[in-house]
């Protein structure tokens, strides 16, 4: 059974019940999965943002697109329209394929995992987890 399966036949009807609510268009749903990577370093070697796009595309079994800066600032050496990250957004069945893989594989052997902080969360429902080394994913 497939994430998306899991959560419009079990979950849904579970949180309903819990949060007390009639209406099934009201309950809290995924809407989607952005990956997102800042690459500081691209600034000074050339060559890394392709590695990065070629990685984040394996790991979200989506093409990866390269972010440009905005502005200019001097501070970072940055200059407007420079590439200096990589970003994906996954929608349907990618999104759930990924959350199943998040959840089930990539949670787990995280070292010293203590779970997801409720300030992770922020006000509006956006859930942010952020990882320091992708060598976690298969």
């Amino acid at each position: 059974m497939t994430y998306k399966d899991y959560y419009n036949q079990e979950l849904k009807k579970k949180l309903m019940d819990e949060l007390h609510i009639a209406n099934p268009m009201a309950v809290p749903r995924l809407i989607k999965v952005v990956i997102n990577v800042g690459a500081g370093e691209a600034v000074t070697s050339k060559g890394v943002i392709e590695k990065i796009q070629e990685q984040i595309t394996l790991i979200a079994g989506q093409k990866a697109v390269v972010t440009k800066a905005r502005k200019s600032v001097s501070a970072f050496k940055i200059r407007m329209g420079q590439p200096i990250g990589v970003k994906v957004t996954l929608r349907g069945d990618h999104m759930y394929h990924f959350i199943q893989k998040l959840v089930s594989i990539v949670i787990p052997r995280l070292r010293d995992f203590r779970g997801i902080t409720e300030t992770s969360v922020y006000q509006s429902g956006n859930l942010n987890l952020g990882f320091t080394e992708q060598t976690i994913f298969p």
